[in-house]
C-alpha cells in the first residue's frame, strides 16, 4: 500500500457504542499508509467501543469535537454502531463538523449506522451511498440515491455497509484520501 497518506491527518468522529472494528480497522488502514489519526470525541478521555451488543475495548479520545478546526484535517471517518452516530446527532457541535467537513470538498469514510450523522447534518442529498439496511429509508428520505453495494464512492464521499464490508472500505478510503479534495 506503500506511504500515500504521509502528510495528512484524519480524524475519526465517535463516541460510546461504536462499533469498535468500524473505528479500528480504518484506523489501522490509513495509519498503514502513513496518515495521522485522531479521534475525536464529544469529551476528554475514553469513549467505549462494542462489539455488536457487547463491550469492547475503552478507546483513548485525542481531542473534542468542539475544539475541531476543519482546516486540521485532510479527511474524516464517521464509524458505526447504533449509539455512536445516534449520540453524535444530537450534538451540535459534531454536526456542524461534519457538515463543514463535507462541504469543504475533503473526502469523507462512512459505514453502518454513521450515515446518521450526515443526515442530520443535512449533507447526502444527491450523493449515491449505500449503509446498513435499517438506515436506508433515512438516507433515501433525507434525498440521498441509495444503492445495496459492497462500498460506494461520490465524489470523495465513501461509504460501506457493515463490518465485512471493511477490507474494501478501507481501501477506497486510503484510495479516496491519497487523492483529497474533490
Amino acid at each position: 500500500m506503500g506511504k500515500s497518506l504521509e502528510g495528512k491527518t484524519v480524524a475519526i468522529l465517535a463516541t460510546d457504542g461504536v462499533e469498535q472494528v468500524e473505528l479500528t480497522e480504518p484506523r489501522k488502514a490509513v495509519e498503514a499508509a502513513g496518515a495521522t489519526v485522531r479521534l475525536l470525541s464529544l469529551k476528554p478521555g475514553e469513549i467505549q467501543g462494542m462489539h455488536h451488543d457487547r463491550k469492547g475495548d475503552r478507546l483513548p479520545v485525542d481531542g473534542v469535537v468542539a475544539d475541531a478546526r476543519v482546516d486540521d484535517y485532510d479527511g474524516l471517518i464517521l464509524p458505526g454502531g447504533v449509539q455512536n452516530p445516534d449520540t453524535l446527532r444530537m450534538d451540535a457541535k459534531a454536526v456542524g463538523f461534519v457538515r463543514d467537513f463535507v462541504e469543504s470538498g475533503k473526502p469523507v469514510g462512512v459505514i453502518c449506522h454513521g450515515p446518521w450523522v450526515m443526515i442530520e447534518a443535512d449533507v447526502v442529498r444527491g450523493r449515491r451511498m449505500t449503509s446498513w439496511p435499517s438506515v436506508r429509508t433515512d438516507l433515501r428520505n433525507a434525498g440521498a440515491d441509495v444503492v445495496d453495494e459492497e462500498v460506494v464512492v461520490d465524489q470523495g464521499l465513501v461509504s460501506s455497509r457493515k463490518p465485512e464490508d471493511l477490507p474494501a472500505f478501507c481501501r477506497k478510503l486510503v484510495e479516496e484520501f491519497a487523492e483529497g479534495r474533490h
